[in-house]
């Protein structure tokens, strides 16, 4: 295992940071995707004479990915296997997790991370997560009326209460727009790390439906519920 052990310390050396060139519909973030991920270190490799190779694998409700590096000289080593659950059992679904799967494999086994391009907002003292925030935009109730969240009043788990039905229905796209605002906004309010997480337990139901019809959505979702949790250390 000599030569391939010395070609991936010369290749990783060669490691670009995996950019954040794609951005997330929902929650206007940007992230790495599988491309900007395989650009970051296929050169590299390639260069040192290894080839990459990511294997797939069936699996009852997901999938598991191993990735693998085989050098020109015939060795090889395994960067382990990662299982990725799909939160909805059809071809989408699957699709998700797979490049969810192949992502995340392949940057722990290259020891890579996406570019941190919020990493000069995290040393300010207002909440971070810029790039994540969406404009709260006035909705309407049944009487075309603004429909806001009610005045934050702290202690009160009630006044956390996205007010959305906990049924979709057939509008699943406006549904989730409005979740997304005004989770947004509710964590906006929020001025202590308690605040953040008692949205998310006010809520539970309503994210517990978006993990089930969208996994790349909730992944975004809990992401940037750990963003503002992670706005709050040390100030408290």
């Amino acid at each position: 295992m000599k030569q391939i052990a010395s070609a991936l310390v010369k290749a990783q050396k060669e490691f670009g940071p995996a950019l954040k060139s794609s951005t997330n519909p929902h929650f206007r973030s940007k992230y790495a995707d599988l491309a900007a991920c395989i650009e970051a270190v296929i050169g590299s490799l390639n260069n040192q004479g290894i080839y990459l190779m990511q294997l797939t694998e069936e699996h009852e409700g997901g999938v598991k990915v191993s990735t693998m590096f085989i050098h020109e000289s015939g060795e090889q080593m395994s960067g382990g296997s990662l299982f990725m659950p799909a939160t909805k059992q059809d071809a989408q679904g699957f699709g998700s997790a797979l490049s969810y799967a192949r992502r995340y494999s392949l940057m722990a086994a290259c020891g890579i991370a996406p570019e941190d391009d919020d990493g000069n907002q995290a040393t300010k003292s207002a909440p971070v997560a810029q790039a994540i925030k969406a404009t709260p935009k006035p909705q309407v109730d049944a009487d075309n009326k603004p429909a806001q969240l009610p005045p934050v009043v702290k202690g009160k788990e009630s006044q956390w209460q996205l007010k959305v039905t906990a049924d979709p229905g057939t509008d699943w796209a406006d549904w989730l727009h409005v979740v997304v605002e005004q989770t947004v906004f509710a964590l906006d309010m929020a001025q202590t790390k308690e605040d953040v997480m008692t949205v998310w337990r006010t809520n539970a139901n309503i994210y517990k439906i978006i993990e089930q019809r969208d996994s790349a959505v909730y992944a975004e979702l809990t992401a940037t519920f750990g963003t503002y949790k992670g706005s709050f250390d040390g100030k408290e």
